[in-house]
């Protein structure tokens, strides 16, 4: 079994009036590569006629956003064309590329009812060959993720991307990054042969897991060594994990704000590229 390097508590940063806790970067680590960002936003209940999500027009260059809908909805729009409302049990996958601007707000029906929120947004970096790709933006409502059961039913694995258990998930990124939301039932237990070269990102949601003999629970983030190719699940209580994994690009990275790229001189090209209207006008 793959040994456990380090926990890690994400961080109480909150957007407004919106709960968020940053599980990536913290204090205690920068990234895991690929991985290099994740808001966790919620659990909280809105009123009716709130504001709803803070996300106005903002621009990305260099990676992608992989957004998890676990309660309430978030209406997207970017100047690429792309517009959706995208409800619980949804993810949206949008690939920044060469840039664009987009708005991640909720939809009018949200802000007239309120209701429960939780929402998760993972940062993927592209490798420095994909870094100027046309952008894109695929949004993907619940029954369109394959759901693989496992052990009895205690365990749902909602499979994104890559492959899970012998099924293809909703989305074959450009790089071959493997996400999987996985629901587990107390006493649920699941094991699974990961190569031990690639990058384990295993965050969990909610509840209390023991992974490969050590406990965590919801709010850490677990770092893996490179050193084994078997992970071994059991949830100590009814729980939810984003699990990943992904070969590590081994790319130097620079970032700055909105945009992640390869070198400073990139970055500067972002920003003069997106004061020239080169990320399109918002509309």
């Amino acid at each position: 079994m793959r040994t456990i390097k380090q926990q890690h508590q994400a961080v109480s940063s909150p957007i407004a009036d919106l709960v968020t806790y940053r599980a990536l970067p913290t204090h205690s680590v920068d990234h895991l590569d690929p991985f290099l960002f994740l808001n966790h936003h919620g659990p909280q209940v809105y009123r009716p006629n709130n504001r709803g999500l803070p996300f106005g027009p903002h621009p990305h260059r260099g990676f992608e956003t992989v957004t998890f809908i676990l309660e309430g909805d978030i209406m997207h729009q970017d100047t690429g064309g792309h517009q959706s409302i995208i409800g619980a049990g949804g993810i949206q996958w949008m690939t920044a590329g060469s840039g664009l601007i987009h708005a991640e707000v909720s939809s009018l029906e949200f802000k007239r009812t309120g209701g429960p929120l939780e929402i998760l947004q993972l940062w993927v970096n592209l490798p420095a060959k994909d870094k100027m790709t046309a952008p894109a933006y695929t949004g993907l409502q619940q029954p369109e993720i394959p759901t693989v059961t496992l052990d009895e039913g205690r365990v749902n694995i909602h499979a994104v991307s890559g492959e899970w258990a012998g099924t293809a998930g909703a989305m074959q990124p450009l790089s071959d990054i493997q996400l999987a939301t996985i629901n587990f039932q107390a006493g649920g237990k699941l094991q699974l042969p990961i190569p031990a070269e690639r990058t384990l990102f295993f965050y969990t949601i909610r509840g209390k897991l023991r992974v490969n003999g050590q406990e965590t629970e919801a709010l850490r983030l677990t770092e893996f060594n490179y050193d084994g190719d078997e992970l071994h699940i059991e949830a100590l209580t009814d729980a939810v994990l984003l699990l990943g994994h992904a070969l590590p690009f081994q790319e130097p990275i620079v970032a700055a704000g909105p945009f992640v790229m390869n070198t400073e001189k990139q970055i500067q090209e972002a920003y003069q590229d997106y004061q020239a209207g080169k990320f399109g006008r918002w509309q």
